[in-house]
């Protein structure tokens, strides 16, 4: 298991709470003790790319569902639903696995954040 760092919380800890929000990942990012880390800026840049991932599907989605309103209101929602809930569960499994000290690598923005954490 990673060691704790100065300010008391461990990596993986670290890693977890990066995945909250984007600002954490930022943060942590940027402060000293964690951007030193690799298994805390992967877990941080996996979360930046999630979150775009997560801003991309909403906009397009707010498009298909204002066009598609006019055809199939209720299979519009059941997508949007099941897309979202998707979203959560994986957004769910990323930060349960950086809480017990695992690299869960995402299909393609796993590969990202690797290259952009330098590991």
């Amino acid at each position: 298991m990673p060691e704790t760092t100065q300010a008391g919380i461990s990596d993986n800890g670290a890693g977890a709470l990066s995945y909250i929000t984007i600002v954490p990942a930022i943060i942590f990012l940027v402060m000293p003790p964690y951007n030193a880390s690799p298994y805390v800026r992967f877990h941080c840049w996996q979360s930046i790319f999630l979150n775009i991932v997560g801003i991309v599907l909403w906009v397009g989605l707010a498009i298909v569902t204002i066009v598609g309103l006019f055809f199939a209101p209720f299979l519009v929602m059941i997508i949007r639903l099941l897309i979202f809930l998707g979203l959560f569960a994986l957004w769910l499994v990323c930060v349960l696995q950086a809480l017990n000290g695992k690299r869960f690598k995402l299909p393609i923005i796993g590969a990202l954040a690797e290259k952009q954490a330098g590991i």
